[in-house]
């Protein structure tokens, strides 16, 4: 039996939006695909598609996307329409909703948690740590 991947966007074709570290976006941002975001953003989501918020990425306000992946900080709040994994890294405070999530041992979590599906939420350590 094959192993599922837990990283979601490994193996996509499409280019993503990128955010790069020295970046300050103000305002919402809307759009689909994948974004990864290594910068701030200060301003409500709106992505048809997948977030990766890496380490050094910040987002100030509520986000909508279909999957995403934290390692970075959010202040406001997440709805991830399937997946959601939360990296060691990742302090979200706000609000936090999937149909799947994953969290990594460290992360926090300041906020309600809530699960739209009768998955329960699975906890992992970080085979990544210190490759970031």
């Amino acid at each position: 039996m094959r192993e599922q991947k837990r990283r979601f966007f490994e193996g996509s074709s499409a280019t993503p939006t990128f955010i790069g570290v020295d970046t300050v976006i103000v305002g919402n941002i809307r759009g689909g695909g994948q974004f990864v975001v290594a910068g701030v953003v200060h301003g409500d989501g709106e992505i048809e598609g997948g977030l990766n918020l890496s380490a050094s990425g910040s987002w100030h306000g509520f986000i909508q996307a279909e999957q995403a992946i934290v390692a970075g900080k959010i202040t406001g709040g997440l709805t991830v329409k399937y997946k959601l994994e939360i990296g060691y890294t990742a302090v979200i405070r706000g609000k936090v909703s999937a149909k799947a999530i994953a969290i990594a041992k460290g992360a926090i979590v300041d906020g309600d948690i809530e699960v739209t599906s009768d998955a329960p939420i699975l906890e992992f350590e970080e085979r990544r740590r210190g490759k970031e």
